[in-house]
């Protein structure tokens, strides 16, 4: 039986930092598969202004079951002090992917 998959968002400042975050999660196994976008422009409110600042943001593939001990993962290395961090469920998926990712992650 395959378990639920979700995809979690983690943005990051530094590519090396995203990139190391990436294999730290794989080797880890609390995510199957971990995408590393291009740069982005955040826009966003912190400390009573408007901040702009360029990011990497993670696409980690895992299980909800593993959500907490990935989510506890990034909270230790990540160099911000409120990190974003969202878990969205996935819905529909190819079939032999949602069994790899669940023999990944559980075999």
């Amino acid at each position: 039986m395959t378990e639920e998959m979700i995809v979690v968002f983690c943005s990051l400042p530094e590519e090396a930092d995203a990139v190391r975050f990436a294999g730290t999660l794989i080797e880890e196994r609390l995510a199957a598969c971990v995408q590393v976008l291009a740069p982005m422009q955040s826009v966003f409110f912190w400390a009573g202004q408007v901040q702009v600042a360029a990011e990497r943001l993670l696409l980690c593939k895992t299980l909800a079951s593993h959500y907490s001990d990935l989510e506890q993962r990034l909270l230790a290395l990540h160099p911000y002090d409120v990190p974003e961090i969202l878990a969205l469920p996935v819905t529909a998926a190819l079939a032999s992917y949602s069994d790899w990712i669940n023999n990944v992650l559980r075999g």
